[in-house]
């Protein structure tokens, strides 16, 4: 897979600065420590049960972190696409194996961060513990609330229609399965979802 390298590294520091205003010399810094790897659709980038080592962000593509029960039935965590940060967040900052997989439905281009000298910079960057104190806050603590929230108030069509608003093309690109997964339902639950939908278009 051919890409440019350099798009990429400008959409991650983009990422960064969404969060908090980071230096020229802090961003060179986490540039040094980053690196590409690319994926084919049904890879895997983390087993369940192993130790993450590094932060994933999106260039390219959609990851789908996902828990798989003792009778084999998968449950979808998590769907992350381009320009979003990925990772077992629990893993990384514990070093203790990974309670699920992440796999890519799509291939992908991901920049890896190493987790161990990423916090070694944070540690000793403020402006990079800004950003990391942001992006912990709205990734890990406000978005997982409402996540949460979301799933106990709304229905099954208003967690798809929000979907639908963050991700237009969502439907598209992976199998319905997967949404319907992420969502909490069955598939065929969300294809009478679909089709009401399109009936009052």
């Amino acid at each position: 897979m051919t890409f440019n390298k350099e798009i990429h590294l400008h959409n991650l520091k983009l990422a960064f600065e969404s969060y908090a205003p980071i230096s020229e010399k802090s961003w060179k810094k986490i540039e040094n420590i980053t690196e590409f790897q690319t994926l084919k659709k049904g890879e895997t980038v983390l087993q369940n049960g192993e130790i993450a080592k590094n932060l994933h962000f999106i260039a390219k593509g959609i990851l789908r972190t996902f828990i798989t029960d003792e009778q084999g039935n998968f449950y979808n965590k998590n769907l992350f696409l381009e320009n979003s940060f990925a990772g077992s967040k629990v893993s990384l900052m514990l070093q203790t194996p990974s309670n699920f997989t992440i796999e890519a439905l799509e291939d992908c281009i991901l920049i890896n961060i190493n987790y161990k000298k990423y916090i070694t910079l944070i540690n000793e960057n403020d402006d990079l513990k800004n950003f990391y104190i942001a992006h912990l806050e709205k990734n890990w603590i406000i978005e997982k609330e409402q996540r949460e929230i979301a799933f106990v108030m709304e229905n099954a069509t208003e967690r798809y229609v929000k979907l639908l608003e963050k991700n237009p093309d969502i439907a598209d690109r992976i199998p319905l399965l997967h949404i319907a997964s992420h969502l909490g339902i069955t598939p065929t639950q969300l294809s009478r979802i679909r089709k009401s939908l399109e009936k009052d278009l």
